[in-house]
């Protein structure tokens, strides 16, 4: 579990966290959303320890992370996994060796151990005969499974995921968030997403935290969010006619 408490960050004059407090449990798929300029991903990176807030605190199961010593900070950070936008694989690495990485750089297991695990992750993000091939010899959707498969080699406690169905089709987007939730859920893992995909609040979005302009302006379930009257909220959930229906059924359903 994550815990945030009265979180702000300044850049500059430009004050872009607000006093942020909310929290992210184990086991459930944690969305960020927000317009552009919101703070998300200012949020996100102070997280994951890249941005030093001003105020406030961070704690990783009641660990707090600015009280920890660096080395108790490199302890923690080889509990997080991390899936970058961008999927950031090795080009002249295969996907074996990509996913193999972690285990290499951070861990004392032999080949044999690594590749014990790194046959398991593969398997378990359902990539078939794809152990030699390279980034650029693969489809993005597979990819965002090697990108998956590395950040999760390592058994972390914490998994964060920016934006990761950025280029993908809808149905393969889908595909993506499914695995997500089932990773999270299977091994009780802190989720947290950063997210502008509106498909992915309706199919994962256990608790959703929604920002604007550095402030925490709404949080709750997927289902909530489709019943609140928060006018922000509204405004950018319903900009399309489609979420505007989806919205409309619920309601519905609730009358009746």
């Amino acid at each position: 579990m994550i815990v945030v408490k009265d979180l702000e960050k300044t850049f500059g004059e430009q004050k872009v966290l607000k006093g942020i407090s909310t929290s992210f449990e184990a086991g459930k798929t944690n969305l960020i959303i927000g317009q552009s300029g919101s703070g998300k991903t200012v949020f996100l990176k102070s997280l994951l320890g890249l941005h030093t807030p001003e105020k406030g605190t961070i704690a990783f199961n009641e660990r707090i992370y600015s009280n920890l010593t660096p080395d108790e900070k490199r302890e923690l950070r080889t509990e997080i996994g991390m899936v970058f936008q961008g999927s950031a694989l090795f080009d002249s690495m295969t996907v074996e060796e990509n996913v193999g990485f972690p285990l290499k750089m951070f861990t004392k297991k032999t080949p044999a151990e690594i590749k014990e695990r790194v046959d398991f992750v593969i398997e378990r993000v359902n990539l078939v005969n794809a152990h030699a091939k390279k980034p650029s010899e693969i489809s993005g959707g597979m990819q965002k499974r090697v990108a998956i498969a590395r950040a999760i080699v390592n058994n972390p406690k914490y998994l964060f995921c920016d934006e990761p169905n950025s280029g993908l089709d809808p149905k393969t987007a889908i595909v993506i968030d499914n695995l997500i939730q089932e990773i999270t859920r299977e091994y009780n893992i802190t989720t947290v997403i950063n997210t502008h995909d509106m498909n992915s609040v309706m199919e994962i979005g256990e608790k959703i935290v929604f920002l604007k302009n550095g402030l925490l302006e709404w949080e709750g379930t997927n289902k909530q969010i489709f019943k609140t009257d928060n006018e922000a909220v509204t405004d950018f959930v319903y900009s399309s006619e489609l979420f505007k229906k989806v919205r409309k059924m619920y309601l519905e359903e609730d009358e009746g």
